[in-house]
């Protein structure tokens, strides 16, 4: 496990994760890490809540 430097720790997986659905949406790691961790992992889901917390912004 890795420290996020928000005192939290993920897992490789979740941060592999994160790192991706920032990208692909263009949010923040954090805000993924955050979505994640209300959300679980699954993609679709995931994907559909960055894109409408993209737009809110």
């Amino acid at each position: 496990m890795t420290d996020t430097g928000d005192g939290q720790e993920d897992d490789p997986g979740i941060q592999f994760l994160a790192r991706r659905l920032a990208r692909e949406v263009d949010i923040s790691v954090a805000e993924a890490r955050g979505l994640i961790k209300i959300i679980g992992t699954d993609w679709n889901s995931l994907v559909r809540e960055a894109r409408f917390l993209k737009e809110r912004h």
